[in-house]
């Protein structure tokens, strides 16, 4: 279960005399700013163990314009996964390593009210949790409480083939806790909770659920200087019975911070990318600016032949790589495996995702980024930059991209 959130801002007016506040969603056209959400979760499958995945969301937002109380917004959902053990959960919150390897994209539009309501036009999969927080019009005391109607939404194309966005509705419970602190600072707090036991009607798919039963737990913090969400933690179950008699449940605990997208100066970047790259006489490495950010393509980058092993020659250039990527410590980094055109696809994506994977793990163990810092993706050969029918064109597409993602 892939649980994604979309973070809402907040304007918090507090007066010096009273102790109460008027929470209400407050944005303007040109607002950037993206949220970095990571989820631990153990998967159950009728009631025994699966295996423990870590999940990473990346949510890039832009406020696109701001009219009749109600905001429209443009959203890129980037999501990453990593299995962690099959078999048995991990003790004590051990966990793999290497960075995440790519699962979807979503490209979003959505409006959002001053009071926190979500409108979502069906053609849109944002696997969300909606309606999270709606806001009373009215001031909140500490220790006020409301409860405002919701629902979460699902992508269930790939795992039971329902092809619309699968909503779940639910009551949240809210309370504003006052002050909480957050890694080192204080800032006001709110817990949300709800609880699901539903009976939904039968849908198309090859798969459906015919009972479901869930519990989430939230606190959310709050930024007043900049009137935008801190950050948010949960604990989740969800219990899903299915219409072949099967019962999946998912539990565990996510965590989420907003971030504010700072505008990529992709001109200057590149061109100091280039002149290091040059400088230290780095062989085959090529420097492109694309939609996301900017990409560093090493061609021929030498593995074992038809492996993932990469030889030893290969890892000062990765060293190198690596000494670039760290004056850019703000920027997570993508790294996208292909190979020469030969064998099956299957086979050609699974060997290309493998070497993406080498490599985020050098990166990684040589301190360059943090595990949630790095998504790989594997595309075989289906992105050739040269003729696949010659040697040189085929060396040249046995290649790794390593991209500094603009959000």
């Amino acid at each position: 279960m892939n649980k994604l959130y979309l973070l809402p801002v907040f304007l918090c007016l507090l007066s010096p005399e009273i102790h109460a506040e008027t929470f209400a969603y407050k944005q303007k056209a040109g607002d950037k700013y993206r949220i970095l959400s990571t989820v631990l979760e153990d998967v159950y499958i009728n009631r025994t163990f699966s295996h423990r995945a870590e999940i990473v969301n990346r949510i890039a937002v832009e406020t696109t314009s701001f009219s009749d109380g109600r905001a429209h917004n443009k959203a890129v959902f980037q999501t990453g996964e990593r299995a962690v053990l099959m078999g048995r959960p991990l003790e004590n919150g051990a966990s793999a390593h290497g960075g995440y390897q790519w699962q979807k994209d979503y490209v979003s539009e959505f409006e959002r009210d001053e009071r926190g309501r979500l409108v979502i036009d069906k053609r849109y999969f944002m696997p969300v949790v909606r309606d999270v927080p709606v806001f009373p019009d009215r001031d909140l005391a500490v220790g006020d409480t409301w409860a405002v109607d919701g629902h979460e939404t699902h992508d269930f194309r790939d795992s039971f083939g329902i092809a619309g966005p699968y909503r779940i509705p639910f009551t949240a419970h809210y309370t504003y806790l006052g002050e909480k602190e957050w890694k080192g600072g204080q800032y006001p707090a709110f817990s949300v909770s709800y609880r699901i036991f539903l009976d939904p009607e039968a849908v198309g798919g090859a798969l459906y659920p015919v009972r479901i039963m869930g519990a989430s737990d939230q606190t959310v913090y709050w930024n007043r200087e900049k009137g935008r969400e801190v950050a948010y933690t949960e604990h989740f179950r969800m219990i899903f019975e299915l219409s072949n008699g099967n019962v999946i449940e998912f539990r565990g605990t996510a965590e989420a911070e907003l971030v504010e997208a700072q505008e990529m100066d992709k001109e200057r970047i590149a061109a100091q990318i280039s002149r290091d790259i040059e400088e230290m006489d780095i062989e085959g490495a090529q420097v492109t600016i694309v939609d996301d950010g900017i990409a560093i393509t090493l061609e021929n980058i030498q593995f074992q032949p038809d492996s993932a092993d990469l030889l030893d020659s290969e890892q000062a250039k990765l060293d190198k790589i690596g000494a670039i990527l760290k004056k850019y410590q703000d920027r997570d980094i993508l790294i996208a495996g292909h190979t020469a055109y030969s064998g099956s696809q299957s086979s050609m994506v699974k060997l290309s995702e493998e070497r993406a994977g080498i490599v985020a793990d050098y990166l990684i163990n040589g301190g360059i980024r943090t595990p949630d810092r790095v998504v790989t993706r594997g595309y075989g050969g289906t992105r050739p930059i040269a003729d696949n029918s010659n040697e040189a064109g085929r060396i040249r597409n046995r290649r790794v991209e390593i991209t500094l993602l603009e959000n």
